[in-house]
């Protein structure tokens, strides 16, 4: 700021009454000492006390008034928090059992005053880390050791449940529920594993067995099929067809001969293979 403006700005300040700029000066004072408004921001909501009563109206996002000394606003945080619960409890079959489940929840906005008048901003504490321990061992004591792992979706969704239910009733929504884990006992946990190792052994010795079996039925199929063709491929010789055997090769003996005598021959010799047969026909 200029000089000239500051000279200018005195001047306007000297052209107002005393007692206008002393009221100015108070309502000033008053705003800074008492602070009539208060802006409540993203995922909150405002809880109007009059002299300490929880009244029905809750604040939305955004600025508003208040009566100084006779309002007061408590910010309630009702956006989605996460919690990680641990807890030990046991199954039917009495094995012992340690569970962490993750769960998501919030607030009911609309009911965040009775939240407060009820459990106040604690409630996390007060509320939903009993309630998730209370309904782990609920749950788990209904299912078997074995059935907490192989009906895992099942124990979820009924944890889940009973969480909504309990939870509920306190104006608090679950959003989300998982099962992060389940331990056993080590004594427990290798029998677990010996049984596995057992049933894939035997699965493996069955799938061997039916192989041998294919192998051995193929086998036979073969040798069958091999028999029955030299059965049928020996009912199919005959003495004709013997007879008719030999005239073929005599016939294709003769072709292949080039004429000419052999020069020395043996008494009683023949030069020419099959004659005998050959004059018989």
């Amino acid at each position: 700021m200029s000089n000239q403006e500051r000279k200018e700005l005195l001047e306007v300040f000297k052209k107002i009454p005393r007692r206008t700029l002393v009221f100015i000066f108070l309502i000033i004072v008053i705003f800074g000492l008492f602070k009539p408004w208060v802006q409540i921001g993203a995922g909150e909501r405002g809880i109007v006390m009059n002299f300490g009563a929880v009244q029905e109206k809750v604040l939305q996002e955004g600025i508003h008034f208040r009566i100084p000394v006779m309002q007061e606003i408590i910010l309630m945080d009702v956006k989605i928090h996460k919690v990680v619960t641990d807890a030990a409890s046991a199954s039917s079959d009495l094995q012992d059992v340690a569970l962490s489940v993750a769960l998501n929840y919030h607030v009911i906005p609309d009911k965040a005053n009775l939240v407060y008048q009820t459990i106040g901003v604690e409630f996390k504490e007060r509320m939903i880390d009993p309630a998730i321990q209370e309904v782990m061992k609920a749950v788990s004591a209904r299912y078997t050791a074995e059935e907490l792992i192989t009906k895992r979706p099942a124990v979820s969704a009924e944890m889940q449940e009973s969480l909504t239910k309990r939870l509920l009733l306190s104006n608090i929504s679950v959003d989300a529920f998982s099962i992060v884990s389940f331990s056993f006992s080590k004594i427990f946990t290798d029998a677990i594993e010996a049984k596995q190792t057992a049933e894939q052994n035997a699965l493996k010795a069955e799938r061997d067995l039916d192989r041998i079996k294919v192998e051995a039925q193929q086998t036979i199929a073969a040798a069958t099929a091999e028999a029955e063709a030299l059965r049928l491929q020996k009912m199919n010789i005959s003495p004709d067809l013997i007879e008719l055997r030999k005239i073929e090769a005599n016939l294709k003996a003769i072709e292949k001969w080039n004429g000419i005598l052999p020069q020395v021959t043996g008494a009683g010799a023949v030069p020419f293979i099959g004659v005998s047969d050959l004059k018989k026909n």
